[in-house]
């Protein structure tokens, strides 16, 4: 039987990549936390998502209605920049494609923080294309 990749496209077996971070694990990196943040997403961790989201930005709630509906096209890191010893910058582009509509491309630069030991999404900006 073949081991499942990891969806955030390291090439990693999701065993080892992503889930160990879902179960509790810190990220190492912001683009580690990044990666596996986008992985939430497709397996519709909503639970994960809050809990890595910095508390002075985190939503009250989050809905992922469209999870079932919703298919993740894959992943890719433009640039991981750490602009300071707990903070850094990940640009990265995701595809997805919601019920019948065409591939979407999500382009976003997010700010992530390092808050007590552990990396947090801040926010991020759409560059202009």
């Amino acid at each position: 039987m073949r081991t499942p990749l990891c969806p955030c496209d390291s090439g990693k077996p999701y065993a080892s990549c992503c889930h160990p971070l879902h179960a509790g694990v810190a990220a190492v990196t912001a683009e580690q936390l990044m990666r596996s943040r986008y992985s939430a997403y497709v397996v519709g961790d909503r639970d994960y998502l809050l809990a890595t989201w910095h508390a002075t930005t985190r939503p009250q709630m989050l809905t992922l209605d469209d999870a079932q509906t919703t298919r993740w096209l894959g992943l890719s890191v433009k640039r991981h920049v750490e602009t300071g010893p707990d903070h850094a910058v990940v640009e990265f582009v995701a595809r997805y494609r919601s019920g019948g509509a065409p591939a979407i491309r999500l382009h976003e630069v997010s700010r992530f923080i390092r808050d007590h030991g552990r990396w947090y999404y801040v926010d991020g900006e759409f560059p202009a294309r």
